[in-house]
């Protein structure tokens, strides 16, 4: 898995100069900036929303009264932590909506831009036209995995959710949180590939199984940028897409 999550990592390198070279900004700034604005909306919103739900369940579950009763500053510590975790979690839990939302609205850009980018790859750039049916197809498939991987990562989730109340186990949560979110991200962009080489969605699902590595790996980068304001927000998602081509590749997609 290690090996795979490294080649996921390089595979961003080598798609920021496939990019360059090619001169597809165009393609990468527009929705960049749209997904940029409204992460910036979403963000906001869910930072809010999340604060008030654990103040809410503080409240529900009478944990402010026993620590004011208790007065125990240990206590106290590990409730203040236990509540930041379960913060965390939710915005996690939000901000996968957010994302869902934008793979599915952005499915005909993704497609598009992994049907050209393996188009470039093979030397057949310069007689690409879009395959209308294909890209059909591809669209119509990104949405069904889109709300698949919305649903498998809702069950899972909320089960963090629970586990993160728990103290001192549950600080982890976040962590184990971020890499499911990473994995389905990145699932979704892999997908694109597959389907292009035939495989079916339940025969993606076995084969991106296999390669977790390149899934995890695509994910990692796609919310490390996010660690870089304004910048990051708006090349993330077109990079993570040609990056995923770019690392299935050369692959055997059997």
């Amino acid at each position: 898995m290690l090996k795979e999550i490294i080649i996921a990592f390089e595979s961003f390198s080598k798609a920021h100069h496939f990019i360059t070279k090619h001169k597809l900004w165009k393609w990468i700034l527009i929705p960049g900036i749209l997904y940029t604005i409204l992460f910036c909306i979403g963000m906001y919103f869910f930072w809010e929303s999340a604060a008030t739900a654990v103040a809410t369940l503080s409240h529900f579950t009478h944990i402010d009264r026993f620590l004011q009763h208790r007065q125990s500053p240990t206590l106290s510590f590990f409730f203040v932590m236990g509540g930041m975790m379960v913060h965390l979690v939710l915005v996690f839990f939000y901000f996968s909506f957010f994302k869902y939302l934008f793979l599915i609205l952005g499915s005909p850009l993704f497609a598009y831009l992994s049907q050209l980018t393996e188009a470039l790859i093979s030397g057949k750039g310069e007689d690409f036209k879009i395959n209308r049916t294909l890209l059909f197809q591809d669209v119509r498939r990104g949405i069904r995995v889109a709300l698949r991987n919305c649903m498998w990562q809702t069950v899972y989730t909320f089960s963090i959710l629970i586990v993160s109340c728990i103290p001192i186990i549950g600080w982890i949560m976040p962590v184990v949180s971020t890499f499911v979110e990473c994995y389905y991200y990145g699932f979704s962009m892999l997908d694109y590939s597959c389907q292009r080489h035939r495989l079916s969605q339940s025969a993606s699902q076995e084969y991106i199984g296999q390669h977790k590595g390149l899934a995890i790996g695509n994910g990692i980068i796609f919310y490390g940028m996010h660690f870089v304001p304004i910048l990051g927000w708006v090349l993330a998602p077109a990079y993570a897409v040609i990056a995923a081509t770019i690392s299935l590749y050369h692959q055997n997609l059997e």
